[in-house]
């Protein structure tokens, strides 16, 4: 089938995945931006109205704020990268009957460097 590839590698990326890369196209800067903006970022044959619906539903789970003070029609994120992942890892240990093991599962899959971060933070010598 020539000349649909990169319509087909849009469409195969699920929500998830275009979410997150609305998501990452939005912490890689310092102001909102709009769907054309995010469409031109992101690339792979996405077209604005896949990236405008996407925008909606991170609004709609709070994950995207409407720019009120800037543009009309752009959007910046509601958390910082770091935010998010701390409340999903919450989220995750409130779903497991042992949260407890789940840390220590979690703790063993570190890196040297996270693991020296993350004693310091307990330790009181971080964040």
């Amino acid at each position: 089938m020539a000349g649909t590839g990169s319509r087909n590698r849009a469409e195969r990326r699920s929500a998830g995945a275009l979410e997150s890369e609305v998501l990452a196209a939005l912490w890689a800067t310092e102001r909102p931006l709009t769907p054309a903006e995010i469409q031109t970022g992101i690339g792979g044959g996405l077209a604005y109205n896949t990236v405008h619906t996407i925008l909606k539903r991170l609004y709609d789970k709070g994950l995207v704020l409407r720019d009120a003070d800037g543009r009309r029609g752009a959007y910046r994120p509601a958390k910082n990268a770091a935010e998010l992942t701390a409340e999903a890892m919450h989220e995750a240990l409130d779903r497991v009957p042992d949260p407890i093991a789940a840390l220590q599962q979690f703790v063993t899959g570190l890196s040297p460097e996270e693991e020296r971060a993350l004693r310091e933070l307990l330790a009181g010598g971080g964040a």
